[in-house]
């Protein structure tokens, strides 16, 4: 077997195990029926699958719908254990990131990808702590189409932070990467937790923590992609300027001055020539999108005019195919979409289930207990459960794993606590991608930029510590000023 799909004996056995004993080995408590813990049985063995990487997450998705189906955990009955098994790619907001994944393929197959940091680039370069912000302001363009942000900050910007440092000599091969490329390759993965948690489409979790809401607050609180983007909007934009700076401060570079980065990226704007017709279509289509997604026919023209964003986005992709700026071959080989697609629909099953037979309400009702024994207020509670949830990312090696286990539970504790719905989901929201930052395995992009040796192992702990804090503390301040001004809380 391939490594890619070879089953770890050792671990899967472990998980076996540890699915048998809270099946069988632990009583089920007071308050909760047997179908809920079993089905936590499966979802805890899920997780630690996922996190201990005994088979790729598609993989492990498949199995948990199997598992579900075939004991009956959600209905006795089954063929309706079956369709419910299955009833998570009925999920829209499934589809917006798998469709959207497919669209931003249409960024690096036409070259628009590169050339927009190459212009921030042109726009910017004079200084090094220039070239961060072109990184920087780079990646929040993207961002809005990419949900993807393995392909943004690994697939897309890293390739283009690389040739910016090897061109000037600064290089982990030759010892000079404190020169400027530790800089950059920390500007660049320091970019992509922050533009990850502006928009719904940025990172491949949102739509889940969008339902996981929803749920929660039986719909009263619903987070449209212009709600959540017009609510990041100000500590997003924020937290993007100030870290370039933050950066600069604690892993200064060597190299101050760069005035041959605008000449260097004129150079590869020349290599790409004029745009193309194929780029020309790809920005009017997502320019297109995102009066879609932000509501903009609807605010003109009434209500009659508005367009569901996954409807939006299946648009987008098909006016892609029919102008062959995509064929139906690169659909079929976004492998990464149709991934999302299948483990998505798995872990949003999962998760919908535990709510509906009580799991998590039992779950919320036992941290809300806990923390009251603190005494403390709904604004000292809510820090506590905001500061635990992030840093058990240390834990996690997935941000979807650590988000499909802990986000229902502690948003509800929370609200039962009596914390403003809003406000919460807000912080909860952001701190789902501030967590990112925190190691060289909490996301699909980090390994990628540790793995080109810019960074030694402490310096990125020290420094994804440290960045943590004050993205926090700017969502929490500059956040919660703004949501106050937008009337929510």
């Amino acid at each position: 077997m391939k490594p890619s799909t070879a089953l770890r004996l050792g671990s899967a056995v472990a998980i076996v195990g540890l699915v048998l004993l809270i099946w069988w080995g632990i009583p089920v408590p007071q308050g909760v029926t047997a179908p809920a813990w079993h089905l936590l049985a499966l979802f805890v063995g899920t997780i630690a699958a996922i996190i201990a990487k005994v088979m790729p997450i598609g993989a492990l998705a498949i199995i948990a719908i199997v598992l579900v189906a075939i004991t009956g955990v959600t209905h006795s009955t089954p063929s309706v254990a079956m369709a419910d098994a299955l009833s998570g790619f009925g999920n829209p907001l499934i589809w917006l990131i798998g469709l959207s994944i497919m669209l931003s393929r249409a960024l690096i197959k036409t070259g628009l990808g590169a050339r927009i940091g190459y212009l921030f680039m042109r726009l910017f370069g004079r200084k090094t702590l220039g070239i961060g912000y072109a990184l920087a302001f780079s990646e929040l363009v993207l961002a809005p189409v990419t949900p993807s942000n393995t392909a943004r900050g690994g697939g897309i910007m890293h390739p283009i932070m690389r040739s910016i440092a090897t061109s000037f000599g600064s290089t982990p091969e030759q010892g000079t990467h404190h020169q400027m490329g530790r800089y950059l390759a920390l500007v660049n993965y320091h970019a992509n937790p922050i533009s990850s948690a502006m928009f719904v489409t940025a990172t491949a979790p949102n739509p889940l923590i969008v339902d996981f809401i929803s749920r929660a607050t039986g719909a009263q609180v619903s987070l449209t992609w212009t709600t959540w983007a017009w609510a990041m909007l100000l500590p997003g934009l924020a937290a993007m300027l100030l870290m370039p700076l933050v950066l600069y401060w604690l892993s200064p570079p060597e190299v101050k001055d760069t005035p041959q980065a605008r000449v260097f990226a004129q150079a590869r704007l020349d290599e790409l020539g004029p745009l193309h017709r194929a780029e020309k279509i790809l920005l009017a289509v997502f320019a297109l999108l995102l009066l879609l997604w932000v509501g903009v026919p609807a605010l003109l023209w009434g209500p009659h005019w508005e367009v569901d964003a996954t409807a939006a986005a299946a648009l987008g992709l098909a006016l892609l195919l029919v102008s062959g700026v995509l064929q139906w071959d690169d659909v079929l080989k976004e492998k990464s979409a149709w991934d999302t697609i299948v483990w998505f629909a798995a872990l949003v099953m999962m998760a919908t289930f535990l709510n509906k037979l009580g799991l998590i309400a039992w779950f919320s009702t036992l941290v809300q207990n806990g923390i009251l024994h603190l005494g403390l207020g709904w604004a000292g509670a809510s820090a506590l459960l905001i500061g635990v949830y992030l840093y058990a990312h240390y834990f996690f090696a997935s941000t979807t794993a650590h988000i499909t286990a802990m986000f229902a539970a502690f948003y509800a504790a929370g609200l039962a606590l009596g914390a403003p719905a809003m406000p919460l989901a807000l912080l909860l929201a952001a701190a789902s991608s501030i967590m990112m930052t925190l190691t060289h395995y909490a996301t699909g992009t980090s390994p990628i930029v540790f793995g080109s040796n810019f960074v030694t192992l402490g310096h990125w702990w020290r420094i994804g510590l440290a960045m943590s804090v004050v993205n926090l503390l700017v969502w929490t301040l500059v956040g919660g000023l703004w949501w106050k001004v937008l009337g929510y809380w």
